[in-house]
């Protein structure tokens, strides 16, 4: 399994509109896509802190496929509500220590 990890900070502001724009636009996108799994957005308690999203994915060539083709139009999409631009790193998950969470995966497959 791969993750993609973005950081940035959300307007304050605008943070309905941002989760309204992901769940309609974003996420269609991303469900389209081979290999894509799941989106889990980590939302700071503390305001103006950097927020987290991470997408699993099933191998690292279908998330490089995806930040390289489609990436971009979805920057732009989310762009007007951020802060500051968003930060990608890339990760191998060591699922061995994630047994119930690659369960879980794969009956949502």
């Amino acid at each position: 399994m791969f993750a993609r990890i973005l950081e940035f900070i959300p307007k304050v502001e605008m943070k309905d509109e941002l989760i309204r724009k992901v769940r309609l636009e974003v996420l269609p996108i991303l469900r389209k896509q081979p290999g894509f799994l799941e989106l889990l957005p980590f939302d700071p308690e503390i305001v103006k802190e950097k927020a987290f999203v991470v997408s699993l994915w099933t191998d690292k060539r279908e998330a490089e496929k995806y930040d390289k083709e489609l990436f971009p139009k979805v920057e732009q999409i989310v762009k007007p509500f951020l802060t500051t631009p968003i930060t990608v790193r890339l990760y191998n998950v060591e699922s061995t220590l994630c047994e119930h969470l690659v369960e879980a995966l794969a009956h949502a497959a």
